[in-house]
C-alpha cells in the first residue's frame, strides 16, 4: 500500500475537502508545488489557480482556488483558500460571465469594480474553466 497524507482544503465559507492524498499539485507564487507524504514542513501563499488531489489508487480530484496559504506538516498539508470549488461543481454560464464582466472592467468600459477586484476575477474564472477542462479530459480516458 503506497503511504499516504493528510489534505485538508478549507475556504472562508466552509471544509471542502479532507482525505488522504498520495500526492496534492497546487500553484504556488513561484510555480507548481507536489506535496508527498513525508515532505518537509513549508508554508506559502498560493496564486488562483488548481489543487489536484492524487487519491489512494489514482484517481484525480480537481478543484479551483483564487488563492490563498498552503502549509505542510509531515502528515497533513493544508490549503487554507480564499475561495475554493471542486470542478464538478463549476457552473460554466456564470464563470463564463464573470470572466466576460471581468474583462470588460479591464478594458475600460465598464466602471462597477475596480482594477484590482476584476484582475482576481479574472483569475478565478480563468482557473475555473481551467478546473473544468482538465475535468472533462479526465471523463474522457
Amino acid at each position: 500500500m503506497a503511504s499516504t497524507i493528510r489534505c485538508d482544503i478549507v475556504s472562508a465559507e466552509q471544509e471542502i475537502y479532507s482525505g488522504d492524498a498520495e500526492l496534492v499539485v497546487a500553484t504556488g507564487e513561484l510555480g507548481e508545488l507536489g506535496i508527498a507524504p513525508k515532505h518537509a514542513p513549508l508554508i506559502t501563499r498560493l496564486k488562483p489557480g488548481k489543487v489536484v488531489v492524487t487519491l489512494p489508487g489514482g484517481q484525480h480530484l480537481d478543484f479551483a482556488i483564487s488563492g490563498g496559504i498552503l502549509e505542510v506538516q509531515p502528515s497533513v498539508v493544508t490549503v487554507l483558500a480564499d475561495t475554493a470549488i471542486r470542478a464538478e461543481d463549476i457552473d460554466e454560464a456564470a464563470v463564463r460571465a464573470a470572466k466576460e464582466e471581468a474583462e470588460r472592467v479591464l478594458s475600460h468600459k465598464d466602471p462597477k469594480m475596480s482594477l484590482e477586484e476584476a484582475q482576481a476575477q479574472l483569475a478565478m474564472s480563468l482557473a475555473q474553466l481551467s478546473a473544468l477542462e482538465r475535468l472533462r479530459k479526465n471523463l474522457k480516458h
